[in-house]
C-alpha cells in the first residue's frame, strides 16, 4: 500500500491504528492502546515496538503552546542564496539548524531556495531576527518575508 508517497507496504490496519492513537494521545498506556486498538496487550506492546525500530515512530515529545509561551508571531521566510553548491548547501543548512527561532526549514525547487517558518514574539523581535541573524547566514542573497494572520490547520494526521 502507498499511501501520499509513503510506503506503508508492512502495514496493517492494527499499525495504522496504533500510529493513530498515538498521534492524538502518545501518553496513552500500552494497556489502553491494546484495548483502543482491539488487540491483547503483548501483540500490540510487540507492533509497537516494530513500528519503532522501523522508523514509522521517531520519538515522543511534548508539544508546546507556542502563544503562551508568547511566540505568536509566524513568519515565512523565501531564502535565495548566492551559490547552490553543496558546499554553500552544506553551510546553511548547518547554520540554520543552530537558531532556535527557525521552527521549519525546506529546500524548495521553485524561484528561490528555502522557505523557512520562523517563530518570534513580535513584529519588531522578527525585524531584528531578519536583520542581524537571518540575513548574515551563510551565502543568503536575498530574503522575502510572508507574514501569517492565523494558523487554520497546523498538524501531523493520518486520518
Amino acid at each position: 500500500m502507498v499511501t501520499s508517497g509513503i510506503d506503508m507496504s508492512g502495514l496493517d490496519m492494527f499499525d495504522l491504528r496504533i500510529l493513530r492513537c498515538l498521534s492524538q494521545n502518545a501518553r496513552i498506556s500500552v494497556a489502553d492502546l491494546s484495548k483502543e486498538i482491539g488487540l491483547s496487550k503483548t501483540p500490540c506492546h510487540n507492533r509497537l515496538r516494530r513500528l519503532e525500530k522501523d522508523g514509522f515512530i521517531k520519538g515522543y515529545k511534548v508539544i508546546l503552546d507556542p502563544v503562551k509561551l508568547g511566540l505568536d508571531h509566524i513568519a515565512f521566510v523565501e531564502v535565495r542564496l548566492s551559490s547552490t553548491r553543496s558546499a554553500a548547501l552544506e553551510a546553511f543548512n548547518t547554520a540554520v539548524r543552530g537558531h532556535s527561532e527557525i521552527e521549519q526549514c525546506h529546500m524548495i525547487a521553485s524561484s528561490f531556495d528555502y522557505l523557512l517558518k520562523v517563530r518570534s514574539q513580535s513584529i519588531s523581535d522578527y525585524r531584528r531576527f531578519l536583520g542581524e541573524t537571518l540575513a548574515n547566514l551563510p551565502h543568503v542573497q536575498s530574503t522575502s518575508t510572508h507574514v501569517a494572520m492565523e494558523a487554520v490547520k497546523d498538524e501531523v494526521s493520518l486520518t
